[in-house]
């Protein structure tokens, strides 16, 4: 009896677990992995929408195979892909790598075909599903034969290669419709055939394009010349190579042992993703998430030399990412927008439309933080990335280790040297796609630990009395957070976030315009907007805050402290939360006069912060650029003689928007009471802006 309940225990423990992830999946193609109670891999399966799939399978009804199937699940992973035909031939790799229980299983490893240029005197092409030894050229993989043999089609007739088998003794058809150079009854010298090869190779290897629009140009002047039917012959070539040059990047013909490595980093993680590929195929996939200290390619190659260190199993081939794939730190947006104006020479007028640009760019980058959770595994993996590497990489790499910032060419030198193995930075073709792959599966992985930690009541409210206990606090339910923002002192907006239990309470979120401050005065701002909630907050008997955090050090606290006490006679303690350079969240700062106080961080407690400042920063700035959106519609209208404030405010509430006004008729403004004549003045000063 108890190990049956031990046993509904572990499944809806199981489930618990299963049903946060589920929540969590991308909108991405990919291949999804289940696993039993043991960790074994059960099933593989391939998505178009691996949302969609694999919640499938845990909703609705099912027949008998699928339902012992599920019963078995106790948990899942996914790799992404940049397609469905990725995900296909993937699913195929790892089914034969795992073998897992409730798949069909192939006996064969004939799976999918290749283009082969043969390695012959006189050679050709051909379709073939095996991959030998013999200096050949090989293509692929296809998704299936007709996509090879249409291909092959194709080329046989842009490239005058033999297509006989065994040798004529005379010229044939294909000779005479240019298809063939006729070895059986010319000398071809070895120079053709290499040209050709070379051609055909540059065609597979992505130079189609090229011949796309030499296609395009040869299909119009046959369209203009009225032969109609060259015309759809070169037209259905176009067609023919939009669908079946479609390549994949799980599959590489060389049949080399790589090992793939991609990195992502967001406050103050990294999360590295090796993909393995073995005899040219990829079959499995390793991602380690710890915290790191320094700058992240250093901290990144620390950790490629120390997996080394440990691995005696070495692969012929290893392929970094290039430094420029790491995901932009976030920078300050009025830095940001005044380096850019000044940059560029620009005079203020000039300079709104930058700093519009700027907001634009930095709200659509804006994502919401996630707090992260500490475990023993990535404690020791960033003490391990902290501690020295062996001392045959402290001789190879220690000179890049020096700079501040390590330059990924020597780095990758350094390492090739000392592993005796081929490292490389593809900044091109088929193996950058497999870096971009590796780096976009770390970031999904670090992305998804964030939001499971998220989603983690117990140990957000956990991480928020923690908090407290830090700050010296017997308690801390309720935080309200404030963040300014202006670009260039115009527009200055403020914005209130709050949070209760370590969870965003966003009914109770407040937007404030700045009032009684002008130009780019922080201190007043923060005086001036502190004043205006708190009154409120003892005049309507709202709740008060058990902390007020402030975006900034000192000052900023004072300049609150100074309001709370000596104007308001309230006693709530005030913490700023200090940005580094490269506006990260940094330390956190109490009282009056403000010390700093230390949380590591990798805790959850420094997550937390992290949190609630990229959230009221996200809200002010969105704000801001509401503002500064309406204030230049506004300008724009007055400035137009005859338009005076009301109706400026009636054409607004008709049209919506300065886009729409626009875009409108002489007729759409008579109904407005507006004649023809000022109409079209309208129209014309909108055009001139």
């Amino acid at each position: 009896m108890d190990s049956h309940m031990d046993l509904i225990q572990e499944q809806e423990q199981a489930m618990n677990n299963i049903r946060n992830k589920l929540a969590l999946l991308p909108d991405l193609s990919g291949c999804y992995l289940m696993k039993n109670r043991e960790g074994t891999i059960i099933y593989v399966g391939k998505a178009k929408v691996l949302k969609n799939r694999v919640r499938s399978y845990f909703t609705g009804s099912h027949d008998g195979k699928t339902q012992r199937l599920v019963a078995d699940i106790r948990d899942f992973e996914y790799i992404v892909t940049a397609s469905n035909m990725e995900a296909l031939i993937l699913e195929c790799n790892l089914i034969k790598t795992h073998q897992p229980k409730y798949n069909v299983l192939l006996k064969d490893d004939k799976t999918f075909p290749y283009i082969k240029i043969t390695n012959e005197p006189h050679p050709r092409l051909e379709v073939t599903r095996r991959i030998l030894k013999d200096k050949a050229k090989y293509f692929g993989p296809y998704p299936n034969a007709f996509a090879a043999q249409q291909t092959k089609k194709l080329l046989d007739r842009m490239y005058p290669l033999r297509k006989c088998k065994v040798m004529p003794k005379e010229v044939c058809l294909y000779y005479h419709m240019g298809q063939c150079l006729a070895p059986c009854e010319f000398e071809v010298p070895q120079q053709s055939y290499d040209e050709i090869k070379q051609e055909i190779s540059k065609f597979l290897s992505g130079g189609h394009e090229e011949i796309k629009k030499d296609l395009q140009r040869k299909m119009e002047e046959a369209a203009e010349d009225l032969y109609f039917e060259r015309a759809k012959e070169l037209r259905d070539q176009i067609i023919n190579i939009d669908a079946l040059m479609e390549k994949q990047k799980i599959t590489m013909a060389d049949a080399k042992d790589r090992d793939v490595f991609g990195f992502a980093v967001d406050k103050g993680w990294m999360c590295v993703q090796i993909l393995y590929m073995r005899q040219g195929k990829m079959i499995e996939r390793h991602a380690s998430v710890f915290p790191f200290y320094g700058e992240p390619y250093n901290d990144f190659m620390s950790y490629v030399t120390q997996y080394y260190s440990e691995n005696p199993a070495m692969p012929q081939e290893i392929m970094l990412p290039v430094e420029e794939m790491i995901a932009d730190e976030p920078t300050d947006v009025n830095d940001q927008a005044i380096d850019h104006a000044e940059a560029a020479g620009l005079d203020s007028s000039d300079r709104e439309q930058v700093d519009a640009e700027v907001v634009s760019d930095r709200v659509a980058e804006e994502g919401t933080a996630y707090a992260v959770q500490t475990t023993e595994q990535s404690i020791q993996q960033a003490e391990a990335a902290n501690a020295s590497v062996v001392e045959g990489a402290n001789e190879s790499v220690g000179q890049a280790e020096n700079n501040e910032q390590a330059d990924p060419s020597s780095s990758a030198a350094a390492l090739q040297q000392w592993l005796g193995v081929k490292v490389l930075i593809p900044r091109r073709g088929l193996k950058k796609q497999m870096t971009t792959m590796a780096q976009d599966n770390a970031r999904v992985s670090l992305d998804e630990k964030f939001r499971l930690i998220e989603r983690d009541e117990e140990r957000t409210s956990k991480a928020a009395g923690n908090l407290g206990q830090a700050i010296g606090l017997e308690s801390l339910e309720r935080i309200e957070a404030f963040d300014n923002s202006n670009i260039q002192g115009t527009n200055p907006v403020s914005a209130m976030v709050v949070f209760i239990d370590g969870k965003p309470a966003r009914k109770e979120y407040r937007k404030y315009k700045v009032r009684t401050v002008e130009g780019s005065d922080d201190y007043g701002t923060m005086r001036e907007v502190i004043r205006r909630r708190y009154e409120r907050v003892v005049k309507e008997n709202l709740p008060m805050p058990d902390l007020i955090v402030v975006d900034g050090g000192k000052g900023q606290i004072s300049a609150a402290t100074d309001v709370l006490e000596n104007e308001l006679g309230l006693f709530i303690p005030v913490c700023g939360l200090v940005k580094d350079s490269k506006h990260r969240t940094s330390q956190l700062m109490v009282g009056d006069p403000a010390e700093p106080v230390n949380l590591a961080r990798d805790s959850q407690e420094f997550y937390l912060l992290q949190r609630i400042q990229d959230e009221v920063h996200r809200f002010a700035i969105t704000f801001h650029r509401e503002q500064r959106g309406k204030s230049m519609i506004t300008s724009q209208l007055d400035s137009i003689p005859g338009i005076g404030d009301k109706r400026r405010k009636l054409l607004l509430k008709h049209f919506g928007s300065l886009k729409k006004i626009r875009e409108a008729s002489v007729d759409d403004f008579r109904q407005l009471g507006i004649g023809d004549k000022l109409a079209k003045q309208i129209l014309e000063a909108l055009k001139e802006e």
